[in-house]
């Protein structure tokens, strides 16, 4: 009976593997979104991330920064740092982030540093946006890593959740 309950928990497993391996750019970014969405419902400018490593999610999140109490728990910095603690390596070759919001100077630093090869953003940031609306930092050829951006990936969607957040704060 346990032998039989492990290999469902196996098969289980690699479904899930599966499943990730045919999902695309817009599904990751769909999960990326129900991160912001919790965000925002524990009171966080809702942005959300997933960090994807052969095809596998290794990390999700969203912004903490009120209930950390750190200017630096950005949605992208939560989840570059869960990946890096489970793949025991600073480096996180073979990956791609998904973010709701075109990452913050602060954030396309860490992007850079870690080596994230590939990132997919939703809205762009017209106040702060450090891959192409104020800075171009992740593609920049001054620095020794260039990262592959996609951008605009249900943007609207994503805009469309920071426009509610803020509009009902005012």
């Amino acid at each position: 009976m346990i032998r039989h309950a492990w290999q469902f928990i196996q098969r289980r497993d690699e479904r899930d593997i599966l499943n990730y391996a045919k999902m695309n750019d817009s599904e990751f970014m769909q999960i990326a979104l129900e991160e912001a969405r919790a965000s925002a419902q524990a009171g966080e400018v809702p942005i959300g991330a997933v960090l994807v490593h052969r095809d596998k999610i290794l990390a999700r999140g969203g912004n903490r920064t009120i209930r950390d109490c750190d200017p630096t728990a950005h949605a992208e910095i939560v989840v570059l740092r869960e990946a890096a603690q489970k793949l025991s390596n600073y480096r996180l070759a073979e990956t791609t982030l998904y973010v709701t919001l075109e990452p913050c100077a602060m954030c396309a630093g860490a992007i850079v540093q870690a080596r994230v090869p590939r990132l997919v953003y939703g809205a762009d940031d017209p106040k702060g946006g450090a891959f192409r609306t104020c800075f171009e930092l992740l593609t920049s050829p001054k620095l020794n890593h260039q990262v592959e951006v996609t951008p605009g990936v249900l943007a609207t969607e994503a805009s469309s959740l920071l426009q509610s957040f803020f509009a009902t704060r005012r």
